[in-house]
């Protein structure tokens, strides 16, 4: 009995991961150059929201 319950669910986690693969074989992924200059955009905003400008007294 136990054996019939491993192999079924052996069974679906390979399935399942082959569906999974199948679906996501044709999304687009940003490209490595375009993270990078998101992050280092995002990196920058925070920089100059943390700063105290000359004007906060």
């Amino acid at each position: 009995m136990a054996f019939w319950l491993i192999l079924a669910l052996v069974f679906g986690v390979v399935i399942g991961n082959l569906m999974l693969l199948k679906h996501t074989a044709n999304m687009k992924m940003p490209s490595l150059k375009q993270r990078h200059s998101e992050s280092d955009a995002k990196t920058k905003d925070e920089q100059d929201s943390s700063k105290p400008s000359a004007n906060d007294d």
